[in-house]
C-alpha cells in the first residue's frame, strides 16, 4: 500500500508501507490499521500526520490489475502493545515501531486500464515448481510406457 500525507503547508509525501499479505487489517466499518515497521528512519509520514491528519491510501493489486483509492484521516499510535500485537502479522520477521490507524471517509475503485500485470516472485516460483514436478511425473510415465512397449518410439 502507498500512504500519502501532506504537512501543514500542503507539501505532499508518499511512502510505500508493506508487509505480508493481510498486514493491512480492517478493524471496523470505518477503520483500517497496520503495524508500521522500522524503515528509513526519516519519520516524514509521522511528522506530517502530527501537523495534518488528512491522508490517502493507494492500493494496487498488480496480479489482478485492480487498484483502490481510500481517503481519510490517519494517526500514529505509539506504546499500545496490545494493539501492536493484534496488528503484527504472525511469523513476520520485522521490527514494528508503532501502529497507524486510518479512518476512512471515502473510497473508490480505479479503472484497471494501464496497470501492468506483475506477479509475486514466490507465486511464480510455486508455479514453476509445480510445472517441474508435472514434467518429472510425465517423463517417468513416458519411460514406463516405453518399457512396456519396447518397439514404440515417439
Amino acid at each position: 500500500v502507498f500512504l500519502a500525507t501532506a504537512n501543514q503547508e500542503g507539501q505532499p509525501y508518499i511512502q510505500h508501507r508493506g508487509g505480508p499479505a493481510g498486514f493491512l487489517r480492517v478493524l471496523d466499518e470505518r477503520t483500517i490499521g497496520f503495524a508500521d515497521f522500522a524503515g528509513n528512519r526519516q519519520y516524514i509520514t509521522q511528522g506530517n500526520l502530527s501537523e495534518n491528519p488528512k491522508a490517502h491510501l493507494f492500493l494496487i493489486d498488480y496480479a489482478h490489475r485492480r487498484r483502490i483509492k481510500v481517503w481519510g484521516v490517519a494517526r500514529v499510535v505509539e506504546g499500545d502493545d496490545g494493539l501492536l500485537r493484534r496488528l503484527m502479522p504472525s511469523g513476520y520477521a520485522a521490527r514494528p515501531e508503532q501502529v497507524v490507524l486510518f479512518t476512512v471517509t471515502a473510497w473508490d475503485v480505479n479503472c484497471p486500464q494501464h496497470i501492468p500485470m506483475r506477479l509475486e516472485a514466490a507465486e511464480v516460483q510455486a508455479a514453476l515448481d509445480a510445472r517441474d514436478q508435472r514434467i518429472t511425473a510425465l517423463e517417468a510415465e513416458v519411460a514406463q510406457l516405453r518399457a512396456m512397449a519396447p518397439g514404440v518410439r515417439g
